[in-house]
């Protein structure tokens, strides 16, 4: 009987060790995806932008299936008390008449403040422009004087320089009727203290990723190169290559030679005797 007592005393209590260590666990698992939905929120999931041909059509309707929406703006310079506002994108549930600016666009004040967060240099969002806002002069300047699409802002700090970082699609490469990041991509540069903005990219191919060269505000970049030439690049079965690219000069580099890159597809096709 005493037996009996004690292992209904020990089921007992590790049953409710067991309850409490689940409650906390799922207190811990819903924390961390409310922080992980504020941080990446499912509205601002990349939808991308109309094609050329799409918005062609709307056009000869006089409709519009897209509007623009402002995001809270993004200290980058405290010193200057230098800005950047995110254009972002609403797809409507149905099409309406153009009928000019007003009302033509919306915006996101339901957005959260950012945290001052300047040099972790990441912000995440469903994107078409960029507008760098000074509120001491009340000036500001779009980036981008065309039709893009991206869904990532960097920032990157040097001691006299300031560059923001976005990888963004401009055609519909895919030709699925949308400009978004399953399209070709392209690298652009925006230097605060030139004011004025580089594009990085090569024909047919893919900016798939980049990384500063250690000490210097010089690249690699990775292209990804559309093997089946269907538009788009797939990581998983296409190739890349590499490049330096030179900030002072604006030039693209091979970083494996010719000579190199012959022997090693040789030697990986068997064809090196």
């Amino acid at each position: 009987m005493k037996i009996e007592k004690y292992n209904q005393k020990l089921i007992a209590i590790l049953g409710t060790v067991g309850v409490i260590f689940l409650t906390v666990a799922l207190i811990a698992f819903i924390s961390i995806t409310i922080i992980e939905y504020r941080r990446y929120n499912p509205e601002d999931i990349e939808t991308g932008i109309l094609s050329d041909e799409k918005i062609e059509k709307l056009q000869k309707e006089n409709k519009r299936e897209q509007v623009i929406s402002y995001k809270t703006p993004i200290l980058i310079d405290t010193l200057k008390s230098v800005y950047i506002i995110p254009v972002s994108h609403k797809t409507l549930n149905e099409k309406e008449d153009i009928t000019g600016l007003l009302n033509a666009f919306t915006s996101s004040e339901n957005d959260s403040e950012p945290s001052d967060n300047r040099y972790s240099g990441g912000f995440y969002g469903a994107y078409n422009n960029v507008i760098v806002y000074n509120p001491n002069g009340e000036k500001n300047e779009k980036l981008f004087e065309k039709r893009v699409n991206f869904n990532k802002i960097n920032t990157e700090y040097f001691e006299d320089e300031i560059l923001l970082l976005i990888q963004a699609s401009e055609k519909d490469t895919y030709k699925d009727g949308v400009i978004n990041l399953e399209d070709f991509k392209s690298l652009y540069i925006y230097s605060f203290s030139q004011k004025k903005m580089e594009k990085i990219g090569i024909d047919g191919m893919d900016v798939y990723s980049y990384k500063f060269i250690n000490k210097s505000k010089d690249l690699i970049i990775k292209f990804g190169v559309d093997k089946n030439k269907d538009g788009q690049f797939k990581e998983y079965n296409e190739p890349t290559l590499l490049k330096k690219y030179e900030f002072k000069s604006g030039k693209l580099i091979d970083i494996i030679n010719n000579k190199t890159n012959s022997e090693l597809q040789k030697m990986l096709e068997g064809t090196k005797k």
